[in-house]
């Protein structure tokens, strides 16, 4: 007849061959000592550590990272004491010098009188999640950042101009200060395009957004490409006066580009005409209404010629 003891220690030694071999690593704090009463062998392969070597929670708080080290103990800490399970993701110290990304998992097991009595846990290896997570981060970012880039050009684009011009314009609202725009075309583009071609006109868009591209000097100073060989500068806490000058820059930077335009029929190189318009908006006024000035300005000046600002 079997003994109920004996049935007992063989599917203790059954469980604990289960839980040795998965790639969860098992242990036990005893709550009273705070000392690790088990932990698996799978430790010491993932970390180098060997079991032996873990004997308090000391053992577990000084092989962490020590960005991750305050915010773990604490919280874990904090749960334990409320008697709630809890998990928490932090770099653990390899005996190498390397850090790994572990994710431990918390059971608080109370006694009879409801006391906690100790804690059981599984601690896993989320390296390679962490890893990736990272790299869609740093690939989020990227697309994030290639959302507001033009294709062409490389500078910023209208989906970009428009968050910036809602921020300009809130804080020009709110300080009544001057808010200024500066809306480029090129001269004769469309015959530029087919006297050279469009991939030479490609090149030629690319050629004035590097020529404009530092055009503002101050750090809220904006530029983009508007649409088509169109380009938008926006100048925060710029009044009209300032804007003419940055906007003759501008022309001044073309001229020292010296892109050649043989169809061209205000000069033999390429010129621009530029819309300026400067306004302290009011409560009522919207920076749409700001826009299509800036537009209108820029459609006086090509009435009036081109190559000249308006």
């Amino acid at each position: 007849m079997t003994n109920s003891n004996d049935n007992f220690e063989a599917d203790s030694a059954v469980y604990k061959t289960l839980l040795e071999s998965t790639k969860a690593i098992p242990w036990k704090i005893d709550w009273n000592t705070l000392q690790f009463s088990y932990i698996g062998p799978q430790i010491e392969q993932l970390l180098g550590w060997t079991p032996a070597s873990w004997v308090t929670v000391e053992d577990w708080a000084s092989r962490m990272h020590p960005e991750d080290r305050a915010w773990v103990v604490d919280y874990c800490v904090a749960q334990s004491k409320s008697g709630t399970d809890h998990e928490a993701d932090y770099r653990a110290l390899t005996k190498d010098g390397e850090y790994v990304w572990i994710r431990d998992v918390v059971h608080v097991v109370r006694n009879a009188e409801g006391m906690v009595e100790a804690l059981i846990g599984f601690m896993f290896d989320i390296t390679e999640r962490k890893n990736t997570e990272q790299k869609l981060i740093v690939l989020q970012k990227e697309l994030e950042e290639l959302s507001f880039k033009d294709a062409l050009t490389g500078v910023y684009n209208r989906r970009m101009f428009d968050s910036v011009m809602e921020v300009e314009w809130a804080n020009a609202k709110r300080n009544h200060q001057p808010l200024s725009l500066l809306m480029l075309d090129i001269d004769y583009f469309k015959q530029y395009n087919d006297h050279y071609g469009h991939i030479h006109g490609d090149e030629c868009l690319k050629l004035v957004a590097k020529a404009l591209s530092n055009v503002g000097t101050r750090s809220r100073d904006f530029f983009a490409r508007f649409g088509g060989e169109e380009f938008i500068v926006v100048l925060p806490e710029t009044d009209a006066a300032a804007a003419n000058m940055i906007a003759e820059r501008c022309r001044s930077l073309i001229f020292k580009a010296q892109i050649p335009h043989e169809k061209s029929l205000v000069s033999q190189i390429l010129t621009v005409s530029i819309g300026v318009s400067t306004i302290i908006p009011a409560h009522s006024d919207q920076a749409i209404d700001l826009i299509a000035k800036v537009d209108r300005q820029l459609y006086q000046a090509k009435e009036k010629g081109r190559n000249r600002i308006a």
